[in-house]
C-alpha cells in the first residue's frame, strides 16, 4: 500500500498519532486509503448535488474494504461567470484543479481516487492529476441536467442566452423572456445540452475513466445514486488489480476519444482538453489529427445546441455505449483499450443497444458523413482553428464577407446588440486567447446575440479566445497563432475579406502574403491586461489554444 508511507513502522509514529486525531480506528490503518475528489460546492448548479454523490461514493468504497477520506476540488460556473472579468477565470481553473489534487494526493500517499467533477474544468482537471498522480482512480460525475420547458417545447441555458437576443432585436417581450429565466434549467446538474461538460462527462466514459452511463443518467435520478456506489466498488477492485490511470488513458483511447467526439458533435472545447490530458500521458496531441479522424467518422447526433435532443434523451437511447457500439461495428475504435470495469471497451459494450435511431443515428443514416468537429487552417490561422460544424447551418458552410474587427468581447457585443452587425458580416474578437485574454473567454454571449438577433444563419465569428459548447453558427475559436504573440488576426484589418470554407478545412484573408509581412513588420505587442495574481503566473506560462493552452516553464532568454 502507498499509504504505508505514512502509516506504518516506528519512523511513522508522529503520523499515525495524528490520524488517531482523525478518528481513525486501528482497523482502518490496515486497510487501503481511497481519497475522494469532491468538486462540491453550492454555487455551481451541476455540482449542488455532489455531497450526496460523494456519500455513495463513500459507501461503495467501505463496503469494498477501502477507508474513504474526502478532499476538495475547486468549480466555477462557466455560465455564472459569463461575458464579464469572471470569465477570465475559468479555463484557468483546469490547471489549479489538476496541480491541487496532485498535491493533496501525493502529500497525504493515497493508495487510490475516485474523482467526483460534474462542470466544464473540473473533468479535464481532473483527468490530467489522475495521469499524473497514477493510482487505481475511478470517475463518476454528477450527471445532466434535465431539459426545461417552454411554451411545449424543450430547452436549456443556450435557449436562455438567445432569448437575451431576441429581446434585444425585439422579437421577444420581457415577460417571454423571464418565462424562459424561470424555466430553461428546472433541475441541478450540468446543463442539457451536449455542452462542454457533457461532452467530458461522455468522454471520460470512452476513455475507459467512468463507468458505463456516467455522461449521460440525469443528475436527479436514483440511477446516479446507484453508479456512484458502483464506482466506490470499482476503484477497490482496480486496486486489487493494480489497473492504474496510465494503463488506461493510452493513445489509442484518447483517439477513441476524439473519434466518439465526432459522432457525439461535443463542443469545441473537447479540441483544448484533449491535447492537455494526452501531454500528461507523452502523448503529442495534433488538433490536425481531428480532420483524419472526422474524415471517416459519421456524425451520428444532433444534440442541442446543434437540434432537438438533450442528454436525457441520449441517456434513454442508450447512452455513450450505444454510440460507441455503432462505431465499433464499423471497425472506428480500438476495442481493446482496457478500463476501470477490468474489462475492455469490447467487452463493455457488446450488449449496447441502440433504443432510439432518432436520437443516435444508425451508421447508414447519419446526420453527415464527416465528424462533429473541423480544424480550419490558412493564411489566417497558421497553426488552426476550431469548428463545431455539425452546429453549423449549410448557407455558412462556405462564407466569404468583410471583417468587423473587435479587439475585446465586450466591443463585440455592444455592436451586435446596437444593430451595427449586417448580414454577410466576419466578427473578429481578438486578444481574447489564452495569453492576451488572459484566460480565453468563452464567447457564447456575442454568438447567442447573434443567433437572437436573427443573424445566425448569415453572420460568422472568429476568435483567438473559444466558444461555450452552448454556441451554435459559424463560430470559429482558438485561432493560432493569437492576437497577443502577433498571430495574423492580430493584423486584421476592417473590412478586411475572411474566407470561410469549412468543408476544405480553410479559414483566410484576402491578402498577399506580401501585404501581411508589412502590417506584421508595424505590429507592436500590447501591455498585459492582467500584471497581478494568478491570471499574470497563468500569461506567463500558458502556450497557444492549438496546443491545449498547456503551461509550460517559460525558455530563459539567451
Amino acid at each position: 500500500m502507498k499509504s504505508e508511507n505514512v502509516k506504518c513502522g516506528m519512523q511513522q509514529a508522529p503520523h499515525r498519532s495524528l490520524f488517531n486525531a482523525l478518528g481513525f480506528t486501528e482497523e482502518e490503518m490496515k486497510k487501503p486509503m481511497v481519497g475522494i475528489v469532491s468538486s462540491y460546492n453550492e454555487i455551481v448548479p451541476g455540482h449542488m448535488n455532489l455531497d450526496k454523490i460523494v456519500n455513495a461514493v463513500k459507501l461503495g468504497v467501505a463496503e469494498a474494504g477501502g477507508v474513504p477520506v474526502v478532499f476538495p476540488a475547486i468549480a466555477v460556473c462557466d455560465g455564472i461567470a459569463m461575458g464579464h472579468i469572471g470569465m477570465k477565470y475559468s479555463l484557468v481553473t483546469r490547471d489549479l484543479i489538476a496541480d491541487s489534487t496532485e498535491c493533496m494526493a501525493l502529500a497525504h500517499q493515497f493508495d487510490a481516487l475516485v474523482m467526483v467533477p460534474n462542470c466544464d474544468k473540473n473533468v479535464p482537471g481532473l483527468l490530467m492529476a489522475a495521469a499524473r498522480i497514477n493510482v487505481p482512480t475511478v470517475f463518476v460525475s454528477g450527471g445532466p441536467m434535465l431539459a426545461g420547458h417552454v411554451k411545449g417545447h424543450k430547452t436549456s441555458l443556450s435557449s436562455m442566452f438567445e432569448a437575451v437576443g431576441s429581446y434585444a432585436a425585439g422579437t421577444m417581450t420581457e415577460e417571454d423572456v423571464r418565462e424562459y429565466e424561470m424555466k430553461a434549467c428546472p433541475t441541478c446538474g450540468s446543463c442539457s445540452g451536449m455542452y462542454t461538460a457533457n461532452s467530458m462527462n461522455c468522454l471520460t466514459e470512452v476513455l475507459g475513466m467512468g463507468l458505463g452511463g456516467n455522461g449521460t443518467i440525469p443528475a436527479v435520478y436514483s440511477e446516479r445514486i446507484r453508479l456512484a456506489k458502483h464506482a466506490g466498488m470499482a476503484v477497490m477492485d482496480m486496486y486489487n488489480k493494480n489497473i492504474r490511470p496510465r494503463d488506461i488513458m493510452t493513445k489509442e483511447a484518447v483517439l477513441n476519444a476524439l473519434t466518439v467526439d465526432m459522432a457525439l458533435g461535443c463542443s469545441t472545447n473537447s479540441m483544448l482538453h484533449l491535447p492537455a490530458i494526452a501531454h500528461e500521458i507523452g502523448f503529442d496531441f495534433d488538433i490536425s489529427f481531428a480532420n483524419e479522424i472526422s474524415e471517416k467518422t459519421p456524425n451520428l447526433c444532433h444534440l442541442a445546441p446543434a437540434g432537438p435532443t438533450y442528454m436525457e434523451d441520449l441517456n434513454e437511447a442508450g447512452g455513450v455505449y450505444a454510440v460507441m457500439k455503432e462505431l465499433a461495428d464499423a471497425g472506428l475504435i480500438n476495442t481493446d483499450c482496457m478500463t476501470v470495469t477490468g474489462k475492455t471497451v469490447g467487452e463493455n459494450i457488446k450488449n449496447a443497444v441502440n433504443k432510439n435511431p432518432q436520437v443516435i443515428r444508425p451508421l447508414d443514416n447519419p446526420y453527415s458523413k464527416t465528424g462533429g468537429l473541423a480544424v480550419l487552417s490558412g493564411n489566417l490561422a497558421p497553426n488552426g482553428s476550431v469548428v463545431k460544424r455539425s452546429a453549423v447551418v449549410e448557407e455558412m458552410m462556405v462564407h466569404e464577407g468583410p471583417a468587423r474587427v473587435f479587439d475585446c468581447e465586450e466591443d463585440a457585443i455592444a455592436a451586435i446588440k446596437g444593430g451595427k452587425i449586417v448580414a454577410g458580416d466576419v466578427v473578429v474578437i481578438r486578444y481574447e486567447g489564452p495569453k492576451g485574454g488572459p484566460g480565453m473567454r468563452e464567447m457564447l454571449n456575442p454568438t447567442s446575440a447573434i443567433a437572437g438577433m436573427g443573424l445566425g444563419s448569415s453572420v460568422a465569428l472568429i476568435t483567438d479566445g473559444r466558444f461555450s459548447g452552448a454556441s451554435r453558427g459559424a463560430s470559429i475559436g482558438h485561432v493560432s497563432p493569437e492576437a497577443a504573440v502577433g498571430g495574423p488576426i492580430a493584423l486584421i484589418e476592417e473590412g478586411d475579406i475572411i474566407q470561410i470554407d469549412i468543408p476544405n478545412m480553410k479559414l483566410n484573408v484576402n491578402l498577399t502574403e506580401e501585404e501581411l509581412n508589412a502590417r506584421a513588420a508595424k505590429w507592436q505587442p500590447r501591455e498585459p491586461k492582467v500584471t497581478t495574481g494568478y491570471l499574470a503566473r497563468y500569461a506567463s506560462m500558458v502556450t497557444s489554444g492549438n496546443r491545449g493552452a498547456i503551461l509550460e516553464i517559460p525558455k530563459a532568454e539567451k
